[in-house]
């Protein structure tokens, strides 16, 4: 899994058209909606140590919305001993939770690949000044 994931690709919307056997049966116009509407509500959430939102920093790694509208998410955490290791997934469950359209949601915590700078958004850089 660790090998197909790249930074910040969450949700990639300019992906090649599917095939019809790899179509959803949530229309496309309501699938980019619920796509917006994850990222503004992981926009939501913030590591409590660092002032940038946890999808700036790159700590979600992936996303997938199933036909019955559960969506899964795979996420990690700047680092194996942060201090809301315990919580912050939750937090990103309670946000996506209150997208429209989202009927159910599972968060995966994984270290594998390991979070590092390189993750981060120029936006996020940027507050850190790191740019």
């Amino acid at each position: 899994m660790a090998d197909d994931l790249t930074p910040r690709d969450v949700i990639d919307v300019s992906a090649p058209e599917p095939t019809p056997a790899e179509t959803s049966a949530i229309p496309q116009a309501e699938l980019n909606r619920i796509t917006d509407d994850l990222i503004a509500a992981f926009k939501t959430v913030y590591d409590p140590e660092i002032p940038v939102d946890i999808y700036e920093l790159g700590l979600i790694y992936k996303v997938d919305i199933d036909d019955d509208r559960k969506v899964d998410i795979v996420m990690t955490l700047t680092a194996p001993g942060c201090p809301v290791a315990g919580d912050m997934p939750g937090w990103i469950e309670t946000a996506a939770r209150t997208v429209d359209g989202v009927d159910d949601v599972e968060v995966q915590l994984t270290f594998d690949p390991p979070w590092d700078p390189s993750r981060m958004s120029d936006e996020a850089r940027l507050a850190l000044n790191m740019l």
